[in-house]
């Protein structure tokens, strides 16, 4: 985009200007960074300015569009899914709502992980990837501009293969951006003793999915009846020397020492923590871990215990928010509801559960320098909401509030 000598913007192939704005969250630290009456101009793809309307350039054939005196803010960032599987769990809802716990269900058979996994390898893959474009296409509609999914409904080398290789052709055919993780390490299947599915994720699983390039991450649900610490420490090394980054599902159900595990393996988050050690903590303070929240699955589950937000904020511990969309602890994968129940369930502001699902869900994920705030040269991916203010995020959160969905300059929903 060329500027001409009395200030227009000359036409360029790819140039998208929101005007209008009534608040642009720009993002800073632990701030909005609110911009009010503002403008924001995308080249090419890449956000390339924004400022009030006083600084608005005149436009000479751009595509130019109105806010309406509506939020601008960033492309919300899921950093936690399960968004690939087959079967939904409404049962176990019940049975929970009948005073039974997600432990018990899961220890009887009646219900869990378990459950999904069979109805997933009973599905095709042609089922699976259509039911999961319906899922995305909703959470594009919520204003979710890039996802990690989860394998770990599979729970053997060709079913978690296949997961991820659907992820994968996902990832070329989706508009949004979709980040792949490796959790083989889900649960133990029940045709399998655990140190022989261990030994099957190390010498099987990994080195296909290395090979392959089919995930960024490797995840392990660190529980006393899952993978216990030790257990869980051999899957993420081994996952390190296969170039995978570690993530891990530490503290959900009981203190298991899964945040002691993300903090020795360098982990990039620790996630759930419900549970988590005064030590635990700390370690991930000192190694700048940051911690996935996760309050619509506390919220299905009715877990009364939740995470020592307080502590957490004391250490300064990044807090990002997180779907976990799954079919059975939290089939929601509206992020715009998982900010409303971070601070009504949680406790967080509204300035932290807005960059919970913004900046540092996409440092959960290694992306903040590509999304998650309003910068110049980060992508253009940015929401139209349909309130003239940020506040009716909780207030009127029930309601979908996205106008517009914007990624890398393209209107791709509105």
């Amino acid at each position: 985009m060329k500027t001409n000598k009395v200030g227009v913007l000359e036409k360029t192939k790819r140039t998208l200007l929101i005007k209008d704005i009534s608040q642009l969250l720009t993002i800073r630290g632990k701030t909005l960074g609110i911009i009010e009456d503002a403008f924001l101009l995308i080249k090419d793809g890449k956000i390339f300015s924004y400022g009030r309307k006083e600084k608005l350039p005149r436009a000479k054939k751009m595509k130019t569009i109105s806010a309406q005196n509506s939020v601008v803010l960033p492309g919300f960032v899921d950093c936690h899914t399960h968004l690939v599987f087959a079967g939904t769990r409404e049962k176990e809802l019940e049975a929970r709502f009948l005073g039974k716990s997600y432990k018990e269900i899961t220890e009887k058979k009646e219900g869990g992980i378990l459950y999904t996994v069979e109805k997933t390898r009973s599905s095709s893959s042609a089922e699976l990837l259509a039911k999961a474009k319906e899922r995305i296409k909703e959470c594009i509609k919520w204003g979710t501009t890039t996802v990690e999914i989860k394998s770990g409904y599979g729970l053997d080398t060709e079913n978690e293969l296949k997961i991820l290789r659907l992820i994968k052709h996902l990832q070329k055919e989706e508009d949004i951006t979709i980040i792949p993780t490796f959790l083989g390490a889900h649960f133990i299947p029940p045709e399998k003793k655990k140190e022989d599915y261990i030994k099957e994720i190390l010498e099987e699983m990994l080195p296909k999915v290395a090979k392959e390039k089919l995930a960024v991450f490797c995840d392990v649900f660190c529980e006393k009846a899952v993978f216990n610490p030790q257990e869980a420490e051999r899957i993420l090394q081994a996952g390190k020397r296969y170039g995978l980054l570690p993530k891990i599902h530490a503290d959900e159900l009981e203190r298991s020492g899964g945040t002691e595990v993300g903090v020795k393996v360098g982990a990039i988050s620790c996630e759930h923590l419900i549970y988590p050690s005064k030590n635990g903590l700390e370690g991930m303070a000192k190694k700048k871990i940051v911690a996935v929240l996760l309050p619509s699955t506390s919220l299905f589950l009715g877990t009364e215990a939740k995470p020592p937000i307080k502590e957490m904020r004391r250490l300064g511990i990044p807090l990002a928010l997180g779907s976990d969309f799954n079919p059975g602890t939290s089939p929601l994968n509206k992020m715009p509801i998982v900010i409303a129940l971070a601070t009504f369930l949680y406790h967080l502001t509204m300035e932290e559960a807005i960059i919970g699902a913004t900046l540092n869900s996409a440092k959960a994920l290694k992306m903040e320098k590509r999304v998650g705030s309003i910068e110049k040269g980060k992508d253009g991916d940015v929401l139209i909401l349909n309130v003239p203010d940020y506040r009716f995020l909780f207030y009127n959160f029930g309601a979908n509030p996205v106008k517009v969905v914007i990624k890398r300059g393209k209107i791709i929903n509105g």
